[in-house]
């Protein structure tokens, strides 16, 4: 299992390439410059939504864990 901050910086990274690529595309429908800044701010917005969701989903996995632990003991 790797730890958060792996997993949070894969994420960002992941993220950051994928806005920046959907930005740059937009931007590259109207010019070259719109292209370059389209790109800049996709991957802003992409880095900064991979920061959030590894926390998220941890978090989730969290509640999940004790879920299942509190329905067997209700089992028993």
């Amino acid at each position: 299992m790797r730890s958060i901050r792996i997993e949070r910086a894969i994420s960002r990274a992941r993220h950051a390439a994928i806005g920046g690529a959907i930005g740059g595309g937009l931007g590259g429908l109207i010019n070259s410059r719109a292209a370059s800044t389209g790109g800049a701010i996709g991957a802003l917005v992409g880095a900064v939504i991979g920061e959030k969701r590894p926390v998220a989903r941890a978090k989730f996995e969290l509640a999940r864990e004790r879920g299942q632990k509190r329905v067997e003991r209700v089992r028993r």
